[in-house]
């Protein structure tokens, strides 16, 4: 299949988060297997969801069959809710008008997915010198929870790549560093009451809203105090509260407020800094204040999900090789995150590289234009001619 039919097969699945993404993925084996590729599996938990491992080895040269060193091409398979969006067209069928063909994923990013998998028979044909290596993950998109078992199991194996792209909607442009997110869901466990009998409760969503308040005095100083990076369109770490529940009624003190925040720090800052602050916020103010209200009062923070910053040095021969390859030097971070983090903490260094625009991800309507596409199969055509070179 070629690109266009590959995103056309690869948007169909609803690989929504909240769903398994293992039709999507069990296509992709069946179509590598049929070539002579076998690839391995990491699922989750309940074996709902997979990330997959593919290794298209050197052909030619002292190497030839291995799979250690050579590139990696990442991407994730899920995708964002359509929910109450107002769409034109049926997001999981693709459509194509004046030149942007719309789906759910066809940014965000599935069109990736589909250069690269169209270009195994070429990749496989190539007499290369080291392994081209897809790494095509599940729940990025919410907070990067399926790459990190995908990596351990990799460096169980022993295989190591020389480097990777992971290819997020950049306009095929380079991008080098990425902010890290961090995120937490946080319980305040009051004491309820009948709400005329106020002292006698412990209200957990006001405590919550302290809580709350102080994340945004934190995210505040960092705002006005930095550190700063410049290169970065919010060019200081961000920090903000984004769901929150609690109540049962009108008339009761709720003894349970629950809420979720994240932090996105540029990289350099510690996240264990970062969320310290917190912790301590909590512990020596907020919690003596409830418990002299209520003694079993408590407060529990747990982590969510995280993927660490990105900063990937110009001296880096990936860096070099896409910059090459692309004709591209400008230096460009971004305030959003990616699995670029999780690779480059394991030592693959990593940069961000693919198709679309990250303004349409997430929208409805989204698109990929075909020109894009076609720029990125000629960027993955010439990676693979690359690796025929010692």
């Amino acid at each position: 299949m070629n690109t266009r039919q590959w995103l056309e097969k690869l948007v169909s699945f609803d690989t929504t988060s909240r769903n398994s993404n293992l039709e999507l993925i069990e296509t992709v084996r069946d179509a590598l297997q049929a070539q002579g590729v076998t690839p391995w599996f990491d699922h989750n938990k309940d074996r709902s969801k997979a990330n997959l491992f593919a290794t298209l080895p050197a052909t030619h040269g002292p190497q030839a069959g291995s799979e250690q060193g050579g590139i990696v091409l990442s991407g994730h398979t899920d995708v964002v809710p359509v929910d109450g969006q107002n769409w034109d067209t049926d997001p999981f069928v693709l459509t194509e008008k004046d030149g942007l063909l719309y789906a759910r994923g066809s940014c965000d990013m599935k069109g990736y997915i589909a250069a690269s998998m169209a270009l195994v028979p070429e990749f496989l044909a190539m007499p290369r010198l080291r392994p081209i290596h897809l790494a095509f993950s599940y729940d990025e998109e919410i907070g990067c929870v399926g790459a990190p078992g995908m990596l351990t199991e990799l460096q169980a194996r022993g295989v190591r790549p020389d480097g990777c792209v992971v290819g997020e909607p950049t306009n095929m442009q380079v991008v080098v560093a990425h902010k890290g997110i961090n995120v937490f869901n946080c319980r305040v466990h009051g004491r309820s009451a009948h709400s005329s009998l106020t002292p006698q409760g412990c209200n957990a969503i006001e405590y919550a809203a302290r809580l709350i308040c102080t994340i945004r005095d934190f995210a505040d100083a960092m705002k006005a105090e930095g550190p700063y990076d410049t290169l970065y369109d919010v060019p200081f770490s961000t920090m903000t509260t984004n769901q929150i529940r609690g109540g049962i009624a009108v008339n009761t003190i709720p003894d349970l407020c629950e809420f979720t925040y994240e932090f996105r720090n540029l990289p350099g800052m510690s996240p264990e800094k970062i969320q310290s602050r917190i912790q301590e916020y909590v512990r020596d103010q907020l919690l003596p204040k409830m418990q002299a209200e209520f003694p079993d009062a408590r407060i529990d923070i747990g982590s969510i999900a995280g993927s660490p910053a990105l900063e990937t040095a110009e001296q880096e021969a990936i860096t070099a090789l896409v910059r090459a390859l692309t004709g591209d030097t400008a230096q460009r971070k971004v305030a959003y995150a990616t699995e670029a983090g999780l690779f480059q903490r394991i030592g693959i260094p990593t940069i961000v590289c693919g198709p679309g625009d990250i303004i349409q991800a997430h929208k409805p309507n989204e698109f990929v234009a075909v020109a894009q596409l076609q720029r990125c199969e000629d960027f993955l055509r010439k990676l693979g001619r690359s690796l025929q070179e010692a």
